[in-house]
C-alpha cells in the first residue's frame, strides 16, 4: 500500500510539473490586469493607458487597467505584491514607488527589490517647475530670492510624503538654500488642481496633467529637471542650466510583476512590451506626454533600480529634517 501510494504521488508530481510549462507556454489565455498606484489622469496612467491598448493586441487578451491609488502609490504596490505570480497581475511601478519609498517611507509593506519580478523600464520623463502667476518669480533664480525672502510661506504641492516630487522639491530647496512648506496630496493631478486654482504657489509636476494648463496660460513655468531642455518644452531651461549644476530629477515608469512569476511569463511579457515602444505611433503618443520611451532587459532594469534605491537613500540621508 506505501508503495502505491508514493507512486501515485511522483505521478502527481511528475503530472503537475509537465503541465506547468505548458500553462506558460499558453500564457494568456484570460484578460490581465494593470495596476496603476496612482489615481485617472495622473503621469503613470496616461502612460499605461497609451502602452496597454497596443499591448493587448500583441498579446491577444484584453488589459484592464486598475487605478489603486493612495500612500504615494504605496498601496497598489502591495496589492501586486500580495497577487498570484502567475503574470495575470502587473503593476506600473514609479521612481517614487520602487527608489524613493524605501529611502523616506518608516514603515514600507513591501521590498522593491525581494517582491518584485522587473519586467522592463518603459521610459521616463522630467518634471516641469510650475508656479502660480500670483508667484513673483519667471525664473528659478527669482523663486530663489522669493523663497528667500518669504521662509516657510510658499507651499509647494507633490503627490504625497516620500514622492519622488516631494524628495526632489526639497532637494532643490535645500541647494538653494530655501525653506518651503509641503503640502501632500493623493495624486500629482490634485496637486495641479491646486496649482491653478492658488490654493498652493510650487509644484514640480509631470508634464502629461500640467501640459494643457500651461498652454492655457493658467500657470507659469520656469524650469524642466532633466539634464538637459525638453524636447516638450524647448523654451525652458533646465534647473542646472538656471543655476544648480549637477540638479536632476527623472521620473522613470516601470513594469513588474510579483516576485515568483515564471520566468517564461517575464520574458514574453519583456518581448511584447518592448516591441510596443518600438512601434512609431507609440512613441509619437508618448512623447506628447512628456515621456521618453525606452525599453530594457528585466536584469538592466534591476540593476538601475538598485542604483535609483542608493541614489535617493543618500540624498534622503542629507535632506533636513524639517521644513518638507
Amino acid at each position: 500500500m506505501r508503495a502505491l501510494l508514493a507512486a501515485f504521488l511522483a505521478l502527481g508530481a511528475s503530472a503537475t510539473a509537465a503541465a506547468q510549462p505548458r500553462a506558460e507556454a499558453a500564457w494568456p489565455i484570460k484578460p490581465l490586469r494593470i495596476v496603476v498606484p496612482f489615481p485617472p489622469g495622473s503621469a503613470a496612467d496616461a502612460a499605461t493607458r497609451v502602452i496597454t491598448v497596443r499591448l493587448s493586441e500583441q498579446l491577444g487578451q484584453q488589459l484592464i487597467v486598475d487605478n489603486r491609488s493612495g500612500a504615494s502609490g504605496n498601496i497598489g504596490a502591495e496589492v501586486v505584491m500580495r497577487a498570484a505570480p502567475d503574470g495575470y497581475t502587473t503593476l506600473v511601478g514609479t521612481t517614487s514607488t520602487h527608489a524613493v519609498a524605501v529611502s523616506l517611507a518608516e514603515k514600507l509593506s513591501y521590498d522593491p527589490l525581494r517582491d518584485f519580478a522587473p519586467v522592463t523600464l518603459l521610459g521616463s520623463s522630467p518634471y516641469v517647475v510650475l508656479v502660480h502667476p500670483s508667484v513673483p518669480a519667471t525664473t528659478m533664480r527669482e523663486l530663489a530670492a522669493v523663497a528667500k525672502a518669504r521662509p516657510g510661506q510658499l507651499n509647494y504641492g507633490s503627490a504625497g510624503p516620500a514622492s519622488l516630487a516631494h524628495l526632489g522639491t526639497e532637494l532643490f530647496a535645500q541647494r538653494a538654500g530655501v525653506l518651503m512648506n509641503h503640502v501632500p496630496y493623493k495624486s500629482s493631478a490634485l496637486s495641479v488642481l491646486d496649482l491653478v486654482a492658488g490654493r498652493i504657489d510650487v509644484l514640480f509636476g509631470t508634464p502629461a496633467p500640467i501640459l494643457p494648463h500651461l498652454r492655457a496660460g493658467r500657470l507659469r513655468a520656469l524650469a524642466v529637471t532633466s539634464t538637459q531642455r525638453a524636447s516638450f518644452l524647448p523654451e525652458l531651461p533646465s534647473v542646472a542650466e538656471a543655476g544648480w549644476p549637477g540638479y536632476e530629477l527623472t521620473l522613470w515608469f516601470g513594469l513588474f510583476a510579483p516576485a515568483a512569476t515564471p520566468r517564461a511569463i517575464i520574458e514574453r511579457l519583456n518581448a511584447e512590451t518592448a516591441k510596443v515602444l518600438a512601434t512609431a505611433d507609440t512613441r509619437e503618443a508618448l512623447a506628447l506626454q512628456g515621456l521618453e520611451p525606452t525599453a530594457t532587459t528585466p536584469a538592466a532594469f534591476a540593476a538601475m533600480i538598485r542604483a535609483e534605491i542608493e541614489r535617493w537613500r543618500k540624498v534622503a540621508s542629507a535632506l533636513p529634517k524639517s521644513g518638507g
